[in-house]
């Protein structure tokens, strides 16, 4: 029995890049391909198997307490950059003032793609969806450094297209250009009632 399905959507590669240190900037630096690995993008700062635990998961865990790394990467939509750079008011909104791993083009809705799904590229790279990632402050803060007068905007503009946290499924390379497809779990939605 299969639990994922083709969604029918793929999407290319528009940007890759890795935080190098999140205590100095949250700005990444730009790549044209990386390897992923178990522990996330070689060299970035978000990798490793384990994270102290943060304000996204404080409901569960004191902050700081060793959890499984399912934030190993930052994931965003062309499209969405698009709307969320519109409503700020600058021309483009930089990957790399939001501390992204990669941008992907052409697959709807991103940031609400449901969490369990994977991205998969041609040659087997496989990436697991976590969560959608919430808009938060510092990007505004890179944002505002490049651009004043337009970071202040960010976080309220970002409200349900900030992308998607992720984690390395299995290991490969990954370029500028690089096709993904989407799987989706076929588990019906969770109905309590």
């Amino acid at each position: 029995m299969d639990t994922l399905t083709d969604s029918g959507h793929s999407g290319e590669i528009t940007w890759l890049g890795r935080v190098l240190d999140r205590n100095v900037t949250l700005r990444a630096e730009t790549l044209a391909k990386v390897q992923a690995t178990f522990d996330g993008l070689d060299g970035e700062f978000h990798g490793g198997p384990t994270r102290p635990a943060c304000v996204r998961v404080k409901m569960l865990h004191p902050k700081g307490t060793e959890i499984r790394n399912t934030r190993q990467l930052s994931i965003l939509s062309a499209e969405e950059c698009a709307l969320i750079a519109a409503d700020i008011g600058v021309d483009v909104l930089n990957p790399e003032w939001l501390g992204a791993s990669l941008v992907i083009k052409g697959i709807p809705d991103f940031t609400h793609i449901p969490p369990g799904s994977r991205l998969q590229t041609p040659d087997g790279t496989t990436i697991t969806v976590d969560l959608e990632n919430g808009p938060c402050n510092w990007p505004g803060k890179e944002i505002e450094a490049d651009r004043p007068g337009h970071g202040q905007a960010f976080r309220k503009a970002a409200e349900h297209r900030r992308g998607i946290t992720a984690w390395v499924e299995r290991p490969g390379a990954l370029a500028i250009g690089d096709t993904v497809k989407l799987f989706v779990p076929t588990q019906r939605g969770w109905q309590p009632e």
